[in-house]
């Protein structure tokens, strides 16, 4: 097993990049970082915002997200690269309890899980791949706190996942305060617009772009 115990940023940076929205993030930040939009949340109302602690799992075993659950703590995301297999749930109800226990902040996982009522029912955020009602095994080793690509994105542990009803976007560790001035600029930009446009100004001019019929739109 590889231990990789990466740095947490301030809790008052995940909150604030919380309250922007993965759209705002994405958009502020050279659109990069988009996790494919298979990964749905299970509970649209919640939002997930925390450090990565990566989990690469054999297709329906479960044996190394237990492990995992041993080495993230408080704010942590656990993200879970399951191989997109959806016949079988490594996640449920009973390592959602283990997960809240240690102050996990969500889970991700390329795969499916099951129990997924009780789940919503706990408020925990989970993003995952699809449901299923099979179980899986608990033989095949794992590996730890390595990179992991979920989604079509590459992963590193420490980078901050960000979720919400959009979708997913990873912020890279060495970007983290960069994101948040860069996504917090384009949120107040995006309410002078909401502003002005109550004013009576258009969106066309706001953006400026060519209304129809003038000579710029017909080049």
């Amino acid at each position: 097993m590889t231990l990789i115990h990466a740095p947490r940023p301030p809790q008052q940076i995940l909150t604030r990049l919380g309250e922007l929205g993965a759209a705002t993030v994405y958009e502020a930040n050279g659109q990069t970082g988009a996790l494919d939009s298979g990964l749905k949340p299970l509970d649209a109302s919640r939002t997930l915002v925390g450090t990565a602690v990566t989990v690469d799992l054999a297709p329906a075993d479960n044996w190394y997200i237990h492990v995992a659950l041993l080495q993230a703590g408080p704010g942590d995301v656990l993200v879970v690269n399951a191989q997109g297999y959806t016949e079988a749930g490594p996640w449920g109800d009973v390592l959602t309890c283990a997960a809240q226990e240690r102050g996990l902040a969500g889970l991700v996982i390329d795969g499916a899980v099951r129990d997924s009522r009780d789940i919503i029912e706990t408020g925990f955020p989970v993003f995952a791949r699809g449901l299923s009602i099979k179980g899986t095994s608990k033989v095949v080793p794992g590996q730890v706190n390595v990179p992991v690509t979920v989604g079509g994105v590459l992963i590193h542990p420490g980078d901050v996942i960000l979720g919400d009803a959009d979708g997913l976007v990873r912020i890279t560790a060495d970007r983290i305060e960069h994101a948040l001035a860069a996504s917090e600029a384009r949120a107040a930009k995006e309410a002078d617009f909401r502003d002005r446009i109550r004013a009576g100004e258009s969106t066309l001019d706001l953006l400026g772009l060519p209304h129809p019929g003038t000579t710029e739109a017909s080049r």
